[in-house]
């Protein structure tokens, strides 16, 4: 599973990371398991966000055995990752 977040540069959701589901044209399709859910995703301008490239090991490990992206596990995904860059 190819894991990206993506971190929000522009509208009233600025700062926050989500978790990307699907690319469509110039769109993401994100979620962050709690407001925006796989079955209600946000749809965003790819403009407007920033990819996050280098996603630390602990939140690789997180994901290794999940086979499908749910709500669930995208809040645990955030949540890890989200306490790992507090440390920081």
């Amino acid at each position: 599973m190819d894991l990206m977040l993506a971190t929000s540069k522009a509208g009233h959701d600025q700062k926050k990371v989500y978790v990307v589901i699907d690319e469509v044209d110039e769109y993401f399709i994100l979620a962050n398991g709690t407001t925006k859910t796989v079955a209600k995703p946000k749809k965003k301008k790819k403009i407007h966000l920033q990819l996050i490239k280098n996603i630390p090991s602990d939140v690789l490990e997180e994901i290794k055995d999940i086979k499908a992206l749910d709500d669930i596990s995208i809040k645990r995904i955030l949540k890890s990752y989200n306490r790992r860059n507090e440390d920081v």
